[in-house]
C-alpha cells in the first residue's frame, strides 16, 4: 500500500496539529478537514485546509476526494445537547466518516479511540460511546478499508488540555480541592502518539488491530497535579476529596462554563487509565517520560502555549 495524501478529520485539534507536522516531515501531503477553515490558516503551508461539515455525507465525501488515507481524530469529553452528544460525535460521526471513505475510495483509515473504551462495560457514557464508535469503524470498514484504532491514556504535550488545565487552576488563589485524587493514569506524550499513527499508516501488520498507548509510568491524579505545581513554580495546598465530595463537585461543576468536571468524567476516572499491552513498543515507539517532556514545556514554554490554546478554544 502506497500512501501519498492523507485527510485528517479533526486535524485542527491538539493531536491533529502535532500529527500534521509529523506526517509532513515524513513526506506525506496532509489535508485538514474542518468546519471553520478561516480559523486554522496557521496550519498552512504544512497542510491544505478544506472546509466541510464532517456530519454531511456529501460535503465530507467531496473533501476526502483524491486522498489515499484518512485519520479520524474527532472526540469530545463532555456531552451537551443533541449536536454535541456522545453518541452523535463518537458513533454517528464515525459511521459517516466510514461511509464517506467508501464513497471516496479511500482504502486506509486510522481511528482515534480511548483507553478502556468498551461498548458493553465502559464505566461512563464517554467510554461506552467511544467503544461503540470503534467497533463501528472496524465493522463498517469491511470490505475495502483497512482500519486500525488507537486507545491512548490521557495525552500530554505543550498545548494539551490536561496538564495545562491544572496549571491554570493552580493559579487561582486558595487551596485546590481535588476530586478522585487516587485515580490512576499513564499519560502518553503527544509526539509518541503521532509517531505511532505514522508508523502504522502503511504497515499491513497493523490492519484490523487495536493498540493501547500509554506512557512508561503510572501516576495518581494527585501526583500529576503536584508535578504540574512543582514544575510551573506554584505552591498550592491540595485538598484530597473523598468519594462523596468528588461526586458532589462533579454535580456542581457540570454547570460551570466549559464543564470543567462532570459526573461522566467522574465515572471515567473510576477505571484506571493504564495499559494491559504495550502498544507503543509494538509500533516501534519508545515511550517518552513525563519527567522528560513535561518538565521541559511546563518550565520553559507553558505561558505562550497555554495562551494559544485558550485562544483556539475560544474560536471553536
Amino acid at each position: 500500500m502506497k500512501i501519498q495524501r492523507i485527510a485528517l478529520i479533526g486535524g485542527s485539534g491538539f493531536v491533529g496539529r502535532h500529527l500534521v507536522g509529523h506526517l509532513r516531515n515524513r513526506g506525506y501531503e496532509c489535508r485538514v478537514i474542518t468546519r471553520h477553515a478561516h480559523r486554522h490558516y496557521d496550519l498552512r503551508p504544512a497542510a491544505e485546509v478544506v472546509e466541510a461539515n464532517p456530519f454531511d455525507h456529501t460535503q465530507l465525501t467531496a473533501a476526502l476526494h483524491g486522498c489515499d488515507a484518512a485519520i479520524h481524530l474527532v472526540g469530545i469529553l463532555n456531552s451537551g445537547g443533541r449536536e454535541k452528544s456522545f453518541r452523535r460525535v463518537h458513533v454517528e460521526l464515525v459511521e459517516n466518516v466510514v461511509a464517506a471513505c467508501h464513497a471516496a475510495k479511500i482504502v486506509r483509515l486510522l481511528h482515534m479511540s480511548a483507553l478502556n473504551a468498551d461498548q458493553a462495560s465502559g464505566s461512563s457514557l464517554y467510554l461506552r460511546s467511544k467503544g461503540e464508535g470503534e467497533n463501528r469503524a472496524h465493522t463498517l470498514g469491511k470490505p475495502g478499508i483497512a482500519v486500525t484504532s488507537f486507545r491512548p491514556s490521557v495525552i500530554f504535550g505543550p498545548d494539551d488540555s490536561f496538564l495545562n488545565r491544572f496549571a491554570v487552576l493552580l493559579r487561582i488563589p486558595g487551596p485546590l480541592p481535588l476530586a478522585c485524587p487516587d485515580a490512576r493514569l499513564s499519560p502518553v506524550y503527544v509526539g509518541d502518539v503521532a509517531t505511532a499513527f505514522a508508523n502504522a499508516l502503511e504497515d499491513r501488520r497493523t490492519f484490523g488491530k487495536h493498540y493501547e498507548l500509554c506512557g512508561p509510568k503510572t501516576y495518581t491524579l494527585e501526583q500529576l497535579v503536584r508535578f504540574v505545581a512543582q514544575h510551573s513554580g506554584r505552591r498550592k495546598r491540595i485538598i484530597r476529596l473523598p468519594d462523596w465530595a468528588s461526586r458532589l463537585q462533579a454535580s456542581i461543576l457540570q454547570y460551570a462554563p466549559g464543564k470543567p468536571f462532570t459526573p461522566d468524567n467522574y465515572l471515567s476516572l473510576r477505571t484506571p487509565s493504564t495499559c494491559r499491552e504495550d502498544g507503543l513498543a509494538a509500533l516501534g515507539v519508545t515511550a517518552t517520560s513525563l519527567e522528560n517532556a513535561g518538565t521541559r514545556f511546563l518550565t520553559h514554554t507553558d505561558k505562550n502555549l497555554r495562551r494559544n490554546q485558550l485562544r483556539r478554544q475560544s474560536q471553536r
